[in-house]
């Protein structure tokens, strides 16, 4: 059965909280959601994750994200870049690549930050760049969505944001739900219109 991929990472919880809220849009529009993570990075070269987070989703695997039917990929803002940590498994995808593994397929992006201008439109724009170089699909997010242009909250038409505050304990709120579970609508609705194209 054709599956998005909802690939993140999330430190504070609020990005996981994102990815599920997107998963449930994916479900609503009738294709398997499927979450995965990627282990932290460490400075100790030394150190390895165990290969089985002790909780949340899976690792990903190079399988998963070759296989999907659509990819959204999520990660916490550093800095307006993201996470080390996605940025060093998708640095490791160029074998995907040279395949073309990913081309043609939808792929959409997803952030939290702590403030209002921590760098979420960066961030998004930063995620989209390796897509764009497999040659995905860029979903964003349009505003037929009627809470994007109202939103006081997160939300931006490059994808779903949320704002965390500066202690990162700030739920992901209503609206910014919405635009998650929009975003995995959007990325099935696509999907499903490929594969019936080809």
């Amino acid at each position: 059965m054709p599956y998005i991929l909802i690939l993140y990472y999330s430190h504070y919880g609020s990005t996981a909280e994102m990815a599920r809220q997107i998963a449930r849009g994916v479900e609503e529009a009738g294709l398997e959601a499927r979450l995965r993570t990627v282990p932290p990075v460490s400075a100790d070269h030394e150190a390895t994750a165990a290969p089985v987070p002790d909780s949340g989703a899976p690792y990903c695997t190079l399988d998963d994200l070759s296989d999907c039917a659509g990819l959204a990929l999520g990660s916490p803002t550093r800095f307006g870049n993201m996470a080390a940590a996605l940025k060093y498994f998708l640095d490791g995808t160029g074998g995907l690549w040279m395949k073309s593994a990913l081309a043609g397929k939808p792929g959409g992006v997803f952030t939290s930050t702590s403030s209002m201008h921590g760098g979420q439109e960066t961030t998004l724009l930063s995620m989209m760049l390796p897509l764009m170089h497999h040659g995905m699909l860029i979903t964003g997010l349009p505003y037929t969505e009627p809470d994007l242009a109202q939103s006081e909250d997160g939300g931006t038409p490059y994808g779903p944001s949320h704002v965390a505050g500066l202690d990162s304990k700030r739920a992901v709120s209503k609206v910014e739900k919405t635009l998650c579970q929009a975003l995995g609508r959007r990325l099935a609705t696509v999907a499903q219109q490929l594969q019936n194209t080809r």
